[in-house]
């Protein structure tokens, strides 16, 4: 059985949707690796851990750098977070907050 993915809500939807065409190409080419062979085996740079069961999707692309903070969960399922333009550094923690909270509202 391959992974899934999918986005928590509607809200992650039109976070995905405001992306520029070049990110979001980047995305579905990620997104298509994390299916076909697990979150375990598509490591950096396309995707990197950020502990408490978090993982981001990296994106880079000519406007800049974008992230999907991902969790895994029962059934072979990625439940996409949280989309965002990165501006600094290193990941907001804004954007990690917005995501831990998303995160309650599933079950792993």
């Amino acid at each position: 059985m391959k992974w899934s993915i999918e986005t928590l809500n509607k809200i992650v939807d039109k976070e995905l949707d405001t992306l520029d065409a070049s990110f979001k190409a980047k995305f579905l080419h990620i997104a298509e690796m994390l299916e076909e062979f697990g979150p375990n085996n598509v490591k950096q740079p396309h995707c990197k851990s950020l502990g408490d069961k978090l993982w981001e999707i990296r994106m880079k692309a000519k406007p800049g750098i974008a992230r999907a903070i991902y969790v895994t969960a029962e059934e072979k399922r990625i439940i996409v977070l949280h989309v965002f333009v990165k501006k600094t550094q290193k990941t907001p923690k804004k954007s990690i907050v917005i995501a831990k909270e998303r995160l309650k509202e599933i079950k792993l």
